[in-house]
């Protein structure tokens, strides 16, 4: 193998293999940050602290509390990725990819695609869904071969029963219901998904228990992690 090279989580380092880490880490909210090769990635920065300069930024949508641009200013560098969908991507300073559903974008190891996020039962008005199919997106993030769904904020939607083949290993979920998913729905959406790990996001202030339970009592095999702000998990 030649030095460096990385291939389902094993990294070749001069003839010792170690195992590639990702670090997880909850802001709050829809906020994570991804530890890689030395590399941070932020999705929807918003809540939290952030003391890391961005390798990677990925904008679900352009509501506040997903596109903060304040944040996103302080912690981009001036070679930091950006992306978001087409509606948000105007709104953010400075050189940002648009991206839509089914695009991809192959970076140093790491390899992301855009999939569907929408309302389909929850509205503003009749007919106006808070999250129009088209205005936002998930991301698909591939990082030495695991595969992390952060959803975004959505319904339970047909795409997700095709995420199932993806052999997701982590799936942020947001269950705190008004504008996204709840707590059944959210289990729902795991079942549907399969992934192998699932943490609930964008809970406001439910109980992220009944949910836990949920899962448990339809998927067993499926680990259910509960981060505070600040706690981080290892992929």
């Amino acid at each position: 193998m030649a030095k460096g090279l990385i291939s389902e989580g094993l990294l070749y380092l001069g003839g010792v293999i170690t195992v590639a880490e990702v670090l997880v880490k909850w802001h709050g909210h829809a906020s994570f940050q991804i530890n890689f090769d030395g590399k941070v990635m932020y999705i929807d920065p918003y809540e939290g602290e952030y003391t890391d300069k961005a390798d990677i930024i990925l904008v679900t949508h352009s509501h506040y509390d997903h596109c903060d641009l304040t944040k996103i200013k302080r912690i981009r560098k001036d070679d930091t990725v950006v992306l978001a969908p087409e509606e948000c991507a105007p709104k953010i300073d400075g050189k940002v990819r648009a991206i839509k559903p089914g695009e991809k974008i192959a970076l140093e190891n790491v390899a992301i695609e855009a999939v569907h996020a929408y309302n389909v039962r929850r509205f503003r008005a009749p007919g106006q869904p808070f999250h129009p199919k088209g205005f936002g997106v998930g991301y698909l993030i591939t990082i030495y071969g695991k595969t992390i769904y952060h959803a975004g904020d959505t319904d339970l939607i047909l795409e997700m029963k095709e995420l199932k083949d993806r052999k997701i290993d982590l799936a942020l979920l947001p269950s705190g219901g008004t504008y996204t998913m709840d707590n059944p729905e959210a289990a729902d959406a795991v079942i549907a998904i399969n992934p192998r790990v699932v943490i609930p996001m964008h809970r406001w202030d439910t109980n992220p228990e009944e949910f836990r339970k949920k899962v448990k009592a339809s998927a067993p095999h499926i680990k259910v992690i509960l981060l505070k702000p600040g706690e981080q998990y290892k992929l």
